[in-house]
């Protein structure tokens, strides 16, 4: 795998720190800021709010502009907002600076995706745009873990220091190593592709694939604690345990998306469908939730490269402004997944009910990617991204 695609990651992975990493210092926020635990929460929607709404505006924006060039904006962006979170003396200032920061993020990935698959040959596309999501990956397991600790440490604004010099060097990378590419070819054509049925079955199949991930995995904290009777030290671990789980299944999913596309998804899923009903049963007991946890990692995991690449086959031609709608797609599911965990609950059906929700999730992502397999009548294990030629100008 070429050295560019090392650049794409630690951008991917200095983003991926940066969205999650506020989850562990809001304490230390809200003291310092002296607002309130739900105030300071909302500097994790205003993050989210803005990858869905920054996804499709900034790469259609963009689209005029050559790839690389735009990814040299997007984490020029990034680093802006990240800046102004270091220096913030305020909740005004530091919302801006989420908000900033947020915009890059779905467009960073959608179009490092369709970069990323222009870098390697044909049969190998899947799994270099796995390499790239798998900075994201590696940002649960290390960067939001460290990052935490530095700023419990040294103070909350230290954390966004080490994020803007991370994106720094991310930008130097990109500069570096990351080939010119020439622009998708203007806004019509990037909006032409959202007439086609198998660009939204694919858009469907990954709010509905990753809100089951995401349904689930919002609740592990109480159902381990409540149900399986963990201590709550033993969260920490249980997460570990799960970031393990993702960064197998970020390779695996790679792998078997560049040899089968369509037959790999739909085994995931289905594989993701058994996992969750399991889950149910197996949260009451602690060696066996532990193993359904690390389980869940990888088969969740194992489904972010083939969704990506299933929305790139959709849209040839013309894939960045789709490839960032499915990022703004994953975030979707994220909320509607956690949204719809947290109704079952509320309801009085039990800390384990959202597994419940999950696996109906799963399957109905199941069933809209066998429709969009028919639909598409596109060869089985494909991956075809045209108009990703390298500019040598």
């Amino acid at each position: 795998m070429p050295l560019s695609l090392v650049a794409l990651a630690i951008g991917a992975f200095a983003i991926g720190t940066t969205e999650f990493v506020i989850v562990g210092l809001l304490p230390e926020v809200a003291a310092d800021l002296d607002v309130s635990i739900p105030s300071a929460g909302l500097l994790v929607s205003g993050y989210a709010l803005s990858v869905v709404i920054g996804a499709p505006l900034i790469t259609a924006g963009g689209s005029r502009l050559p790839r690389k060039r735009l990814l040299i904006g997007l984490m020029a962006l990034f680093i802006l907002g990240n800046l102004l979170c270091a220096v913030a003396d305020g909740y005004a200032l530091l919302m801006v600076g989420r908000v900033v920061a947020a915009l890059c993020h779905g467009a960073f990935f959608g179009v490092g995706a369709v970069v990323a698959a222009g870098l390697v040959a044909p049969e190998r596309r899947a799994r270099a745009i796995a390499l790239m999501f798998a900075g994201l990956t590696l940002a649960n397991v290390l960067g939001v873990p460290m990052g935490t600790a530095l700023g419990q440490s040294f103070g909350w604004r230290s954390t966004f220091w080490a994020v803007t010099v991370l994106g720094v060097l991310a930008l130097i990378g990109i500069v570096a190593l990351v080939p010119p590419q020439a622009a998708s070819g203007g806004l019509r054509g990037e909006l032409a592709v959202f007439r086609r049925p198998g660009v939204w079955l694919a858009l469907g199949t990954t709010a509905l694939g990753f809100g089951a991930v995401f349904a689930s995995f919002t609740y592990i904290a109480p159902m381990m604690t409540e149900v399986a009777g963990f201590s709550p030290g033993a969260v920490t671990w249980l997460l570990v345990l799960f970031g393990v789980g993702l960064c197998v299944g970020n390779v695996l999913g790679g792998r078997a998306a560049d040899r089968s596309l369509m037959s790999s998804m739909y085994l995931i899923l289905a594989v993701l469908v058994v996992v969750l009903v399991v889950f149910v049963f197996t949260a009451q007991s602690q060696l066996l939730g532990a193993v359904t946890i690390a389980l869940l990692g990888v088969v969740g995991s194992a489904t972010v490269a083939p969704f990506q690449s299933r929305v790139l086959q959709q849209a040839e031609g013309a894939a960045a402004l789709a490839s960032a709608a499915n990022i703004a797609a994953f975030n979707l599911g994220n909320a509607a997944g956690a949204w719809l965990g947290g109704a079952v609950i509320d309801a009085g059906f039990g800390y384990t009910a959202p597994n419940w929700v999950a696996a109906a999730m799963a399957l109905g992502a199941l069933v809209v990617a066998l429709v969009g397999g028919r639909v598409a009548r596109t060869p089985v294990g494909t991956l075809d991204v045209a108009g990703q030629g390298v500019d040598r100008r």
